[in-house]
């Protein structure tokens, strides 16, 4: 067969999945063919049908999927094959599990053998050869040759083909080696078939024999890294393995030598070659050399890969195993060997990853029985091969390694309980890897030692669980009691099985550091900063005190020694730091060493010594002074001193050294990396000697910048404290505490108090809160300024609108020349950061000048491309934007975009019609706007051009050049306008508008249209414009008489001129470039205002804009394709969407469907989305349509298609520029498009450059199972990897193998990628067990990062999205990466666009939040402040530096919840520099319902309240210098304690001012201040309006705003938002973040919370927003308001209103805020329909009794417990906490019961212990009634009603009695309401508490019975005012215009959408 055609894939199923393996026949093959045989029946009729090779059972489906895929694509050539392929694929399944007891088994064996019964006969017919071996043998030689013979070919129709090719060729090898088994006739088999196939499935290098030909390993590069390693000349053993393999490299004699899987081998293979092939290129000039690595390659990659371990040696003290030979190519082996034992060390590790000091453990010593190996000195087994020390077989380092210290993780995770348990009563990540920071690791020997505490996990009972014995008693909680009573089983059980033991283990307990739940912990990481607030703030007021008029005052002596006072403040926090370090490091105790304990002790000493000496000596001292006068004229004259102040002078010396260290980074960091004696000297009091945090120091000159920066905002916030806060408040403080007050308005607890103590404290403890609180403001003010200037010296928003892009258009291709285009003559290693102002003065050559502009052509074209294709444009605006790629270009001629020109012709033509005066002044007035001239020379030039093709005519080409000749001779000597009538202009204009669009039509029937157009041209040019006629006329007449004479009468006369058939070319060619160069002459004459708007798209417009802005910023030069970095994009996937399916984008019950939605917010890019569609409305869409409209709707959501279409724009814009780089001139001319169509050999070359340096691995953890259960997703995954080859899908597989009779979960790292339509899969890594240990998205990444490739990698979050324009700048990015100034990055940030802002006012709200932060705050971040982390993707790593010391984020269980920023934490401890880039950006999505915002400002502040506890923040605090540590706390969880603080120091000021009005000292205090004409009192009591300052938080967003857009447009949008209630949005944010962050400190309870990532609009009911913020701002809101109205009632009487108003308006803004807020930004939430539907939820949900398995959304009961949860969980501590809050709640009853009328002047406590009688008896009545209810409601209803009237009518009369004897007046019982209501709600909160003490008892009942009458009166409170507003038609208009000002602006509809919703509800 000379030639074969490959099959095409059979479509199977509609749901095409696959997994990869190797199969064949087990031991008992004939037993199961003669089982087959026995089943073959011959009389049914043969049905040709594809058997369904994808819904496989999977446990076989790795195993024999292949063989039936191939089956079905051979099927209709070679029926016999097939069927043997199946029979084959039948019988390793009968192998793989002979008694069918997997799920699914025995159904696919039976449809199997009905299939095989019906193919038998009928293809045994059809069989050529005589036996079915040869019949497969001759079908394999076929495809064999066929990939021989078109092997080296790169057409893609040939590359797909071969692809298929192989993957049969690959199957029939198996199955006729196995047949000729079977048959007897090995011996006689060909040497083809015995051979190992060629081919088998590959990743991105095909390192078979049978891929040798393909592109990829055709590259130079690729060639020296495979010869590296392949170099296995004198590598012992080697012989034993060479015979297995015909490539034998050193990673199989690894893999033999250390039992790795085979998986691992082949993907870390892969790895380390493309690792070399890239870095051997960058260091190669000569691409000729190919035998071997360049210099200097493999010793950059061992100092990269080993610098963490032998740093790690360095520090345990040990010598590294590393041991290198002197000679050059052996030395390269062993390093090959090296790298590749880490590689295939970390590829296995699983969960091991995230601990990179214990990977160097197990590296340590497995290079070192390495290099025993290598050098003969290992002791050989008995079969005469090595086996390593922990076993040999296949699997071993897996099982004997790695599994072990998996099962630690694993278990001490258990421990955990999804975040219920202390994090001190386990161990995480971080315990479990310090624990390899100590010299006592080694006792772990090696092997390691099963036996050593390491390994053991204590399972002892959780002593809170302890506490908590018999809380869950109610049956409405049976689930949860069942829960418990197994888990106390467990844990008896467990401990039975422990006694037996014979010896007694000990739980090694937390290693360093012990995760507290604490508040302290903010006080022991950032100590320094809070000494020092603290010092301050006393020093201020000792300042104050003494009434300074000047600072120089400060240094008199008596002030001086009173200002040093604030020493033994200082010696007393020292204390109580030093006592905060043994307590929080007890339960680490067993982990610590001896010196370290030591120093503890010593540190509480000396703190103790001085904390008792320094008072001391002041007592003592104070006022006796020793002087010292000095010589006349001396500056200081007489100076004095005291004992006290010596005191202080050693007291500070131990502070000496720590300034030095800090004023001279250099010193300190050689002090903490040095191992030297002194040096751990010195470091030994200061900090504990850790492995990490040391050496942190950044370059003198970044610490003058970032200290300079603090000392100018401390500055300005302690001059703005003691000048507005502190001195103001000195003399009403005096005064108050001058002035007796004995008579109260209660009875006083404390009388014999003097000085008004209390009254004081009210006052000042809100001020002082301020204070500690306003430095978050000032860092928001200093972020604004610094940032703001920052960005404008960086050429941010330098091109902010159309306009000034096009006034810019001109510079873009020099910008684009000096940025994007490799310099052609520096070699890339020593490329620098491009200048532009310096580059805009160096002088370019006139040819890289031309080629350059050619090049920007290009890439302009394609980015106006991907806009297209993305239907931001529609195609007028294409034509409008695109250059034309001619010839002209390499002349310098340059065709600029016509929305460049638009509109200038015709303005040009104006001018010069009515112009009057000389030809320069004229010429001067058109080149004023250079557009202008440009547009007027290209139409000149291009009717020019449009004559020469049209007139062939010889007199009519005379005639016209003749013209043209006079023009132009006219214009040289400037006598145009004499020459020349221009009133004509217009009326040419026309005539040429005519002529072109004639000629575009291109109509044969219009000839003689032309023929008349060309005519009236000529006439209005030579009649009509030229004033002295044409000499070209005059002379053509001249011969035309002449010619007439010899005319006879009856001659046929001669045509006219242009009217003859050969006088014009019409039709013109039909040539591409003529046909678009006329049309483009066209579009400039009839192109008019309408163009200056191009693009019409604002998303295309802003991505325009950045784009030429980032080319004038300060960016790196960027390299060749072939020399840059590669790198790799990691998106984790869970379950969110893919792709909308059909369904979501049809209408739905419960939400407007997303194609609606979508239709009505992206009208414009639906209409070019039905352009390119080529239809005009939605339902004239066919299959393919309707399949590209769903494409299009995921594009506009947040969904998997989105991200990868975005990620994939980077193989795009790769293969351009790699196209860019190589082709030459002639070749670019002839379009992109065009050769990478037509020219297959260079599109495969590009492509495999593109390969080799970028992939894009998806970890879909839940694939596997997807494929497994048919859920669409998984087809819609490898829909995906079809359209773009060159994505990877990684994914977790669980299946079940039987072992000893059990089944037993077996997991693997997987990886695929889409061959032949289907999934491939290409790597299986099996792992220790379910990677999901930690938190689910880390993990995620975790097991996957393994399939990643390159130097560089990008983490993608499944909401974001890329464009083509930034991803051209990739490879400038990465060229951050190399060296600068001493400092390599190990993370570069990059800015974020987010992309879902464009609709609500909510959306708008977080989107500048988050892009102010991501813009502005990090740019300050980075620098100069030198802070920045990681904050989310998409920030770009250093890949190996990352691999190397733990992974990209953490994973331990809760503490790691905000897993991203502990990244950046992390690499900073490691001595990482972080940096922040602002030239390239990528889109983000963000939530856009208030609720969905909500949940995820819960789940960032539970992630920050966990960073508090954690020991990352910890180490960060306390190594870094003061004003690092200052930046660290106020950007990460500083930000959020001061908005704690600021909460309450709100609750603060209103309880003092209740206090002061309830005790009467409020209005003793004024009226003594009206008696002695005190005036500043009433002020100190209003001074804490400081509270409302945090508005200035917003201050950097406002700047940023205005930087990017205009300042203009900065203060409209910021008017625009507060109209739009912005204020109140993040009012009510600020309440989402104290209440989570606050409640996770003090009682745990952080969990990821999903939000979805939903689209559409919609309305939350009411019952819905009570659950969600009840409990964190109804409550609180409720409370502020009792709060404000009692102390409104109370002070009526004698204090001034507007006071009153300028003090609490802040405050009342707050609580209506809080309690109304999210019914203002609930769409419809006015709507009448609606709220009737909501009342009548929320009454079902409130009276619906919970119980196992009704969820919260169902019933209050279920929600209740829920709600608690926390508390359920929480130690006796955080309880007591949580009551002594709750006892606020008796303020009220406490207070107002002394203002009743009933109560008259008696003051004793009697009349409170009357209220408490009063509350007995309705809680009495309460339950009586409830009593009632239980026993009579049923059968004696009657009796019931008499009964409760009875007890009405008693109340009532009790009432009316006690208002006749006791005055008890309406004003008292409205009194008694605000006094007992918070009562009930501190008894509920109390109980709560104490709920493990009264579960099970009426109490408890009687609690939740009370709660739920609470809730449901808060409800109905809320619920009311809501639905008076909703009678209000106008309300509801009103609410819908400010959600969607955004949209009305946009002229968007969203009251259909709103319209919709209603309908479908």
């Amino acid at each position: 067969m000379a030639e074969i055609v490959v099959a095409e894939p059979s479509i199977a199923s509609t749901s095409n999945t696959q997994t990869n393996g190797r199969g064949g026949y087990g031991s008992n093959n004939n037993g199961a063919k003669s089982f087959y045989m026995k089943s073959i029946t011959s009389g049914r009729d043969y049905v040709p049908e594809p058997f369904d090779s994808e819904k496989l059972p999977v446990t076989l489906r790795s195993e024999i999927q292949r063989f039936l895929r191939v089956a079905n694509l051979i099927d209709a050539q070679e029926p016999r094959v097939a069927c043997l392929c199946r029979f084959h694929a039948f019988v390793v399944a009968h192998d793989l599990d002979r008694n069918s007891r997997g799920r699914g088994v025995r159904q696919f064996k039976t449809a199997l053998l009905q299939r095989l019964e019906q193919d038998e006969v009928v293809t045994y017919r059809k069989r050529k050869e005589k036996s079915d071996v040869r019949e497969v043998r001759r079908v394999y030689r076929e495809y064999k040759d066929y990939i021989i013979k078109h092997g080296g070919e790169s057409t893609l129709e040939n590359r797909d083909a071969l692809i298929k090719a192989g993957a049969i060729a690959a199957v029939l090898y198996e199955v006729s080696n196995t047949l000729t088994k079977a048959a007897g006739t090995q011996g006689n088999a060909d040497n083809d078939v015995n051979r190992r196939s060629e081919f088998y499935d590959f990743n991105i290098l095909p390192l078979d024999q049978g891929g040798v030909h393909q592109a990829i390993m055709q590259l130079t590069e690729i060639k020296a890294a495979v010869a590296a390693v392949r170099n296995v000349e004198g590598i012992p053993f080697i012989e034993e393995f060479t015979n297995q393999k015909p490539h034998f490299d050193l990673f199989d004699w690894l893999q033999n030598s250390f039992g790795f899987q085979k998986g691992n081998v082949a993907n870390q293979r892969e790895h380390l070659i493309l690792l070399l092939a890239n870095m051997h290129i960058r260091r190669s000039n000569k691409l000729a050399n190919t035998s071997k690595l360049a210099d200097g390659v493999l010793d950059d990659l061992m100092k990269k890969f080993f610098k963490n371990y032998t740093e790690w040696c360095k520090f345990l003290e040990k010598k590294n195993s590393i041991r290198l030979p002197l000679s050059d190519p052996e030395a390269q082996q062993y390093k090959v060997l090296y790298i590749g034992l880490y590689l295939l060390i970390w590829g296995e590790a699983a969960n091991v990853r995230f601990m990179p000091e214990c990977l160097a453990y197990i590296f340590h010593h497995m290079a070192y029985d390495m290099h025993s190996m290598l050098m003969g000195a290992t002791i050989l087994s008995t079969d005469g091969t090595f086996t390593p020390a922990y076993g040999g077989g296949p699997e071993s380092f897996l099982n004997n390694v790695i599994t072990p210290i998996y099962e630690v993780i694993r278990e001490e995770a258990k421990k955990n309980q999804n975040g219920m348990t202390d994090h001190s009563t386990w161990r995480n990540y971080d315990d479990l890897n310090e624990f390899f920071w100590s010299p006592d690791c080694f006792q772990l020997e090696w092997p390691m030692n099963k036996e050593h505490d390491f390994f053991y996990v204590d399972f002892c009972e959780d002593p809170k669980r302890k506490n908590n014995k018999g809380s869950d008693k109610l049956k409405t909680e049976k689930k949860t009691e069942e829960n418990d009573e197994e888990m106390e089983l467990n844990k008896d059980d467990e401990s039975t099985e422990e006694q037996p033991k014979p010896k007694e283990k000990k739980w090694l307990g937390k290693t360093n550091f012990v995760e507290f739940r604490s508040f302290w912990h903010v006080f022991r990481s950032f100590d320094r900063m809070w000494a020092f607030l603290i010092l301050s703030l006393q020093a201020m007021i000792i300042m104050a005190c003494h009434d300074l008029n000047s600072p120089l005052q400060m240094f008199d002596t008596p002030i001086l020694e009173d200002i040093m006072s604030i020493f033994i403040t200082s010696a007393v926090l020292k204390l109580v730091q030093a006592v905060l370090d043994i307590v929080f490091t007890w339960k680490a105790r067993s982990m610590m060493d001896e010196s370290r304990a030591r120093k503890h002790s010593l540190k509480v000493m000396i703190a103790a010594m001085w904390t008792i000496l320094l008072p001391i000596f002041y007592s003592k001292s104070r006022r006796k002074y020793t002087c010292y006068s000095s010589q006349d004229g001396s500056l200081f004259g007489e100076w004095c001193y005291s004992s006290y102040m010596i005191a202080v002078g050693f007291y500070l010396m131990s502070n000496a050294v720590n300034m030095i260290l800090f004023s001279v980074p250099a010193i300190g960091r050689y002090i903490e990396t040095s191992n030297s004696k002194i040096s751990s000297l010195l470091s030994w009091w200061t900090q504990p000697r850790l492995y990490v945090g040391r050496g942190m120091q950044e370059s003198q000159f970044s610490l003058l910048k970032y200290s300079l920066f603090w000392m100018l905002l401390l500055l300005s916030k302690l001059t703005f404290s003691y000048t507005f806060e502190i001195k103001p408040l000195i003399g009403p403080t005096r005064q108050i505490m001058s002035l007796g007050i004995t008579k109260y308005d209660w009875h006083e607890l404390f009388p014999k108090v003097k000085n008004n103590a209390g009254a004081i404290a009210a006052i000042w403890t809100p001020v002082i809160l301020v204070y500690f609180m306003d430095t978050q403001i000032w860092y928001s003010v200093f972020c604004a300024i610094f940032g703001g200037l920052y960005g404008i010296l960086h050429h941010l928003g330098e091109i902010r609108t159309l306009g000034m892009m096009r006034s810019r258009f001109q510079d873009l291709p020099l910008a684009f020349m000096n940025s994007l285009i490799p310099h052609p003559t520096k070699t890339d290693k020593h490329l620098n950061r491009k200048s532009f102002i310096r580059e805009m003065f160096q002088k370019l050559s006139e040819r890289q000048m031309r080629n350059g502009l050619v090049k920007f052509v290009v890439v302009w074209n394609e980015i106006i491309n991907s806009f297209r294709e993305e239907d931001l444009i529609s195609n007028r605006e294409v034509e409008l934007m695109k250059m034309p790629l001619s010839h002209d270009l390499l002349s310098g001629l340059v065709c600029w975009p016509i929305f460049l020109l638009a509109n200038q012709l015709p303005v040009a033509l104006s001018i010069a019609k009515d112009f009057v005066g000389e030809d320069a002044n004229l010429s001067k007035r058109i080149r004023r706007d250079v557009y202008m001239y440009i547009a007027v020379k290209e139409c000149y030039d291009s009717l020019k051009d449009v004559l020469d093709i049209l007139v062939v005519g010889d007199m009519e080409r005379r005639v016209i050049s003749g013209i043209v000749n006079e023009i132009e001779e006219s214009m040289w000597k400037s006598t145009f306008l004499k020459d020349f009538d221009l009133s004509e202009l217009l009326t040419l204009h026309a005539k040429c508008i005519n002529l072109v669009e004639l000629l575009v039509e291109g109509n044969e029937n219009h000839h003689t249209k032309v023929v008349k157009v060309l005519q009236d041209i000529f006439e209005i040019i030579t009649n009509d414009m030229m004033k002295n006629r044409s000499r070209t006329l005059d002379s053509m007449n001249t011969y035309q008489d002449t010619e007439g004479c010899l005319t006879t009468y009856f001659s046929e006369p001669e045509p006219q001129l242009f009217a003859s058939r050969h006088s014009i070319h019409f039709p013109l060619p039909d040539s591409d470039s003529l046909n678009q160069k006329i049309k483009r002459f066209l579009l400039l004459l009839t192109i008019k205002d309408a163009a200056m708007d191009i693009p019409s798209n604002l998303d295309a417009r802003r991505r325009i804009s950045f784009f030429a802005t980032s080319l004038f910023m300060d960016i790196p030069r960027a390299p060749k394709v072939r020399n840059m970095l590669s790198f790799s994009v990691l998106t984790p996937h869970l379950k969110e969407e893919v792709k909308f399916s059909t369904k979501e984008l049809n209408a739905s019950q419960d939400y407007v469907s997303i194609g609606f939605y979508m239709e009505k917010i992206f009208p414009d890019e639906l209409q070019n989305f039905l352009e390119r569609m080529g239809v005009e409305t939605m339902e004239e869409l066919d299959d393919h349509g309707k399949e590209e409209l769903r494409d299009w709707a995921s594009f506009r959501g947040q969904t998997l298609s989105r991200t990868v279409r975005g990620m994939m724009y980077y193989h795009k814009a790769l293969k351009l520029q790699a196209f860019l780089d190589k082709a030459e001139d002639d070749d670019i001319l002839q379009g992109y498009e065009t050769i990478e169509r037509g020219n297959d050999t260079l599109n495969a070359h590009l492509d495999a450059l593109a390969d080799m340096k970028f992939t894009h691995v998806v970890s879909c953890q839940l694939f596997g199972s997807q494929k497994t259960s048919g859920d669409p997703q998984a087809q819609e995954i490898i829909d995906l990897m079809v359209r773009y080859p060159s994505l990877r899908v990684a994914y977790v597989e669980e299946r079940e193998e039987p072992v000893d009779n059990k089944p037993i979960k077996i997991y693997s790292s997987v990886l695929v990628k889409a061959v032949n339509g289907f999934d491939q899969e290409i790597y299986r890594v099996k792992l220790p067990g379910p990677p999901n240990i930690g938190e689910g998205k880390p993990e995620n990444q975790n097991h996957a990062i393994i399939f990643t490739r390159g130097e560089a990698l990008q983490a993608i979050d499944m909401n974001q999205d890329n464009y083509l324009e930034e991803a051209i700048k990739m490879r400038n990015l990465l060229q951050e990466f190399l060296p600068r100034l001493g400092k390599t990055p190990k993370i570069l940030g990059l800015r974020e666009h987010i992309f879902t802002g464009s609709v609500s006012s909510l959306a708008w709200f977080m989107s500048y939040q988050e892009t102010s932060f991501v813009t502005i705050g990090q740019r300050l971040l980075a620098n100069p402040l030198k802070i920045r982390f990681h904050y989310g993707h998409p920030d770009l790593f250093d890949r190996i530096f990352h691999l190397t010391r733990g992974g990209i984020s953490k994973a331990s269980k809760t503490i790691n919840l905000s897993e991203d920023i502990f990244a950046g934490y992390n690499t900073t401890l490691r001595r990482g520099h972080i940096t922040y880039h602002e030239y390239i950006q990528v889109g983000k999505g963000r939530d856009v319902s208030l609720n969905q915002i909500s949940k995820f400002e819960a789940k960032v502040a539970n992630g920050n309240s966990e960073q508090v506890l954690s020991r990352d923040i910890y180490r960060l605090g306390r190594r870094f210098d003061f004003f690092r540590m200052l930046s660290c706390y106020f950007t990460t969880v500083g930000f959020y304690f001061s908005s704690l603080i600021s909460v309450i120091g709100i609750y603060v000021f209103l309880y003092g001012q209740l206090y002061l009005v309830l005790s009467g000292l409020e209005k003793a205090l004024l009226l003594e201040a009206k008696v002695h004409n005190i005036r500043s009192l009433e002020t100190a009591l209003a001074s804490q309006s400081f509270i409302q300052l945090g508005l200035l938080t917003g201050l950097p967003m406002v700047m940023e705003i205005a930087l990017e857009r205009g300042f203009l447009s900065a203060l409209k949008d910021f008017v625009l938002m507060q109209l739009q209630l912005a204020a109140v949005f993040f009012t009510f944010s600020l309440g989402t973040k104290t209440h989570y962050f606050g409640r996770t400190i003090l009682h745990g309870g952080a969990k990821y919370r999903p939000t979805g990532r939903k689209v559409v609009v919609f309305h939350a009911s009411f019952t819905e927003n009570y659950r969600l913020y009840s409990r964190s701002h109804f409550m609180k809101g409720f409370e502020l308001l009792l709060l404000l109205i009692v102390h409104d009632i109370i002070r009526r009487a004698y204090r001034n209103n507007m006071t009153y108003v300028l003090t609490t308006y802040a405050i009342w803004f707050l609580s209506l805020t809080w309690l109304f807020a999210p019914f203002l930004f609930n769409p419809s939430g006015f709507d009448w329909g609606k709220i009737v539907d909501d009342w009548k939820d929320w009454n079902k949900w409130i009276k619906q009794q919970g119980g196992i398995g009704i969820q919260q959304d169902k019933s209050w009961q279920s929600w209740w417990y829920d709600e608690q949860a926390h508390l359920k969980h929480s130690g006796w501590g955080s309880r007591i906490i949580e009551i002594l809050l709750s006892l606020r709640f008796f303020i009220y009853q406490y207070g107002l019961v002394y203002h009743l009328d009933i109560a008259g002047s008696n003051k004793t406590v009697v009349v409170y212990v009357l209220s408490w009688v009063v509350i007995v008896v309705i809680f009495l009545l309460i339950k009586v009634v409830n009593v009632g209810r239980h026993y009579l409601s049923d059968n004696y209803q009657l009796s019931f009603r008499l009964f409760k009237a009875s007890l009405f009518l008693s109340v009532i009369a009790t009432i009316i009695t006690l208002s006749y004897i006791c005055q008890l007046s309406v004003k008292d019982l409205i009194v008694c309401c605000f006094a007992f209501l918070p009562t009930g709600w501190g008894l509920i909160l109390v109980g709560q508490a104490f709920r493990p003490l009264i579960q099970g008892t009426v109490l408890w009942k009687f609690t939740r019975l009370f709660a739920q009458a609470y809730d449901f009166g808060m409800g109905v409170v809320l619920f009311t005012p809501i639905a008076c507003l909703a009678w209000l038609p106008i309300i509801s208009a009103f609410q819908t215009r400010f959600l969607f000002n955004r949209a009305f602006s946009r002229r968007l509809q969203i009251q259909p959408i709103l319209k919709a919703k209603k309908k479908h509800a």
